[in-house]
């Protein structure tokens, strides 16, 4: 297995809104892939966007000829709304998800591709990204990590744009839910965790933001607070769904407040 070409053809998703200086960066850096021959398509969705991303799409249409191009133009419905148009009209059996204004190393698919040769079984697999480590609690995951519906109530792993998986899964689990503004990449997270096995590879791969600010950095309180909600939420429907006990639920309640009222102290002191 790990000698022969891993059978897989690859979607790439990039949603993007008012991303007309960003863009063209982004499809690069997927370009740029040591395993680009994995890769059928970049599927553009385009969410309704009021400045001139329609316009850079159409130009990334014309000069990218290392790969396919798709296009979709949609009103604006948001990120889980974009995704969802990209990977119903994805013709590839794996599904790669990445932002307008995020970038993937050139190695980044070069080692998901090589762990799935290795581990058949995964369905779905992120990576690190920005160079940070990723800890559980008092955990710190420092190889392939197999992750539960556990794990991901405590810490929300991984970052969006480095997610690799299985195009079937949304057929049993549906796709990002449109309805929730915060959290909702959380919540599709914990839905493929619940059904399929779902994976972390501790190498950092994906450069994200363009400088953009992190969640509690200053002025952001109402990102903070909108992302306690939606993962409160999310919480509940885990409960709901029976993956997660009464007596963790409570714990998971506290352990939520607790982590943003200490954000809540961080943004207010402009940390």
């Amino acid at each position: 297995m790990k000698n022969r070409r891993y059978a897989m053809k690859i979607s790439v998703i990039i949603p993007a809104y008012n991303s007309e200086a960003v863009l063209m960066d982004a499809v690069q850096s997927v370009c740029n892939q040591t395993y680009l021959s994995y890769i059928c398509e970049i599927v553009i969705v385009n969410d309704g966007s009021k400045d001139q991303t329609p316009k850079v799409m159409q130009q990334i249409a014309k000069q990218v000829t290392q790969v396919p191009i798709t296009l979709i133009n949609k009103e604006n419905g948001g990120a889980s709304s974009a995704r969802n148009a990209g990977i119903k009209a994805a013709s590839g059996d794996w599904i790669a998800l990445l932002d307008a204004d995020d970038e993937w190393l050139a190695n980044k698919l070069e080692r998901q591709v090589q762990t799935l040769q290795e581990h058949p079984e995964i369905d779905f697999l992120g990576c690190g990204s920005d160079d940070r480590t990723l800890r559980i609690l008092f955990h710190k995951v420092t190889k392939l990590y197999h992750a539960s519906v556990r794990d991901l109530c405590i810490k929300s792993f991984p970052v969006t744009p480095s997610i690799l998986f299985r195009k079937k899964i949304v057929d049993t689990i549906g796709y990002f839910d449109e309805h929730k503004k915060y959290m909702e990449d959380a919540d599709f997270c914990l839905r493929v965790a619940e059904k399929f096995q779902y994976y972390y590879l501790p190498e950092s791969l994906v450069r994200t933001g363009h400088g953009k600010k992190a969640m509690g950095a200053s002025g952001l309180s109402a990102n903070v607070k909108g992302m306690y909600l939606g993962m409160v939420q999310n919480l509940k429907d885990a409960h709901q769904r029976g993956s997660i006990s009464i007596g963790f639920y409570g714990m998971l309640r506290i352990f939520s407040y607790m982590k943003y009222i200490r954000r809540c102290i961080l943004t207010k002191l402009g940390k």
